[in-house]
């Protein structure tokens, strides 16, 4: 595996890890575990910050005149990776208001 597919495997495994670290969180808010939360969303931003590598690799790469080649694979990366981000920014506002509640 090579050039686009690595890169969006590489894309969709981050964010995975990440989405998963984001689920543990909001169930340890839930459990008014709150600090332990935060500490899964830090763990998140880490397999987030992989993935932002690859984005940005790929933004750099055009950017500098080569073709990024399109596929279902890499619009399905994308998708997580924009999909993620947006979850762990609703993650941090879920769990300070369940703080705030509690």
């Amino acid at each position: 595996m090579e050039g686009m597919e690595l890169a969006s495997f590489q894309i969709i495994g981050a964010v995975g890890g990440a989405r998963s670290k984001i689920t543990e969180a909001l169930q340890l808010a839930r459990q008014r575990k709150f600090t332990e939360a935060y500490r899964k969303i830090d763990e998140a931003n880490h397999y987030l910050s992989e993935g932002h590598k690859n984005h940005v690799s790929l933004i750099q790469k055009e950017a500098n005149g080569h073709k990024i080649p399109m596929s279902m694979l890499f619009i399905h990366a994308e998708d997580q990776f924009m999909t993620t981000y947006l979850l762990r920014d609703i993650a941090y506002e879920m769990v300070a208001l369940w703080k705030e509640i509690n």
